[in-house]
């Protein structure tokens, strides 16, 4: 049951996930990265989510640790995701790039690694790296990023260790259907990332209505949405409101009829890059 922000749903190999967690995309090194970080933990957040091409996870690791000295939890309390960059796929040099992230991150072990984008080419070698890891038990779960289902296929094809998770772009306007339904069949855990479409559907009428209707915000139905979907979500804020705001999401559920209203708001948009067509 989704209870509150350390509800977790249990990976296939049996490691727990919170279901809501924060994001650090686009958010710079420094105090307020910070500040933020370590504002989520002490609110309750359990789950955060960084990447190597964020070039943020020093000051993620720094609030980690201080949020864990102030606050008696034990890194074993805290679920950490953070992400291979195109750059690094390879079997040697995803093995660099992570010892990279946890000398940044300052921590012993990751949550949860990722490959960032599916490089053609590249990202089977770069699998093989990540399950080493995960037979080393340097990471406790594995997955990928932005993988559409031929990827995904074309990974398993090869994959001694099928992947637990992929975090994908979704949100109302891009509700990854048959992405949801391949990942539910095979096991892995879909994950949002842009959940509130970078703001974008935050005065939308359908939405405010239905958040009049529960006294919530737009981005409180959403990400209640998602959850409810069985979606792991982990939207991005730096600003201390938002962040509390964002997790006051576990005292309501909506109806199937406003499941269906928001199902309706489909239009496969992306804001992101297309998986199969990106150039970085």
């Amino acid at each position: 049951m989704m209870k509150n922000l350390q509800s977790t749903t249990t990976l296939s190999n049996g490691v727990k996930m919170p279901w809501l967690g924060i994001g650090v995309f686009k958010v710079e090194e420094g105090p307020e990265l910070v500040n933020a970080v370590s504002f989520a933990i002490k609110h309750g957040y359990r789950s955060i989510d960084t990447a190597a091409i964020y070039e943020n996870e020093e000051s993620v690791g720094q609030a980690i640790h201080t949020a864990i000295k102030e606050s008696g939890l034990t890194r074993e309390d805290l679920f950490i995701t953070s992400k291979v960059w195109n750059a690094d796929l390879g079997y040697e040099s995803t093995i660099a790039a992570y010892e990279t992230s946890i000398n940044k991150l300052g921590l012993d072990y990751l949550d949860l690694y990722l490959i960032h984008w599916p490089v053609e080419g590249k990202y089977k070698e770069a699998w093989r790296a990540l399950e080493t890891l995960y037979k080393e038990g340097r990471v406790k779960a594995i997955g990928v990023s932005n993988f559409h289902i031929h990827h995904l296929e074309e990974l398993m094809k090869d994959a001694e260790i099928m992947p637990m998770v992929n975090q994908v772009e979704y949100h109302p306007r891009l509700a990854q259907r048959e992405l949801w339904a391949f990942c539910q069949e095979h096991g892995i855990q879909l994950e949002a990332w842009s959940p509130l479409m970078q703001g974008q559907l935050l005065d939308h009428p359908d939405l405010r209505d239905i958040a009049t209707k529960y006294n919530k915000s737009i981005a409180q139905v959403i990400i209640h949405w998602d959850l409810q979907n069985g979606v792991v979500t982990i939207p991005k804020s730096t600003k201390e409101h938002r962040i509390v705001e964002n997790s006051d999401v576990f005292d309501f559920d909506l109806t199937r009829e406003d499941m269906d209203k928001i199902d309706q708001l489909n239009q496969n948009h992306r804001v992101g890059p297309d998986p199969d067509n990106f150039d970085f």
